[in-house]
């Protein structure tokens, strides 16, 4: 298991509280690419990545895919159509290979574990919070500035400091970081190539090297 991302589901949890959801699960894998779960299926059961990254996405009535987040060790999967029996609000696809706990009848898992229901209402909240941070993005910030955003984001999660920069293996092609702008492919490249121009990054074969990372934050911001 991955060390969970910090403010994650698994990070939050106790070692007796993970024990207990280990216990109430069942460990399973997925390759890199398999749909993990489909938007507007109903289920009963989560999945609690525990290593791994995937990417949850949805797509409009003419079929462009929007990506919704990036979730990684830690995260919780599919709770919200688990709690309240509706569809799943989105599809899960494995980014690379994955691991996780599967577990069903999580409402029940809830009602004998009190704190953990409070900390997952805290979860909720917290993605509605980033969710309305996004649509103001979306509103405020050029194409640019929205694809720094990302990089700046993705570094903060999962750079990885070397001599040159902060590098990150960018776990998206450039169509998917381009539903994740809400900009069209040819956006992103342009942007991408301004923000090549300016220093700030190297871009490679789904990997980035950012040269300045507070540089890239301004031109976001």
């Amino acid at each position: 298991m991955n060390t969970p991302e910090p403010g994650e589901f698994l990070a939050l949890l106790t070692a007796e509280e993970i024990a207990d959801l280990r216990t109430a699960g069942r460990p399973r894998r997925w390759d890199r690419g398999t749909t993990v779960m489909s938007e507007g299926d109903t289920s009963d059961w989560v999945l609690v990545l525990t290593s791994g990254r995937v990417k949850v996405s949805s797509h409009t009535a003419v079929g462009t895919e929007v990506v919704l987040a990036v979730r990684g060790p830690g995260a919780l999967l599919g709770d919200m159509s688990a709690v309240d029996g509706g569809p799943r609000s989105g599809t899960v696809t494995a980014l690379e290979p994955i691991e996780g706990i599967v577990v069903r009848d999580f409402t029940g898992f809830l009602h004998d574990h009190g704190r953990i229901a409070v900390l997952l209402l805290q979860l909720i909240t917290g993605r509605l919070r980033d969710a309305d941070r996004k649509r103001i993005e979306y509103g405020a910030f050029d194409t640019t500035g929205r694809v720094a955003t990302r990089l700046v984001e993705l570094a903060e999660r999962y750079g990885e400091p070397t001599n040159e920069g902060v590098r990150v293996m960018l776990p998206l092609s450039q169509d998917e970081l381009a539903g994740w702008t809400g900009a069209s492919r040819e956006a992103v490249s342009k942007a991408l190539r301004s923000l090549r121009d300016r220093g700030l990054i190297e871009t490679g074969r789904r990997r980035v090297i950012i040269y300045d990372l507070e540089g890239l934050r301004k031109r976001a911001r």
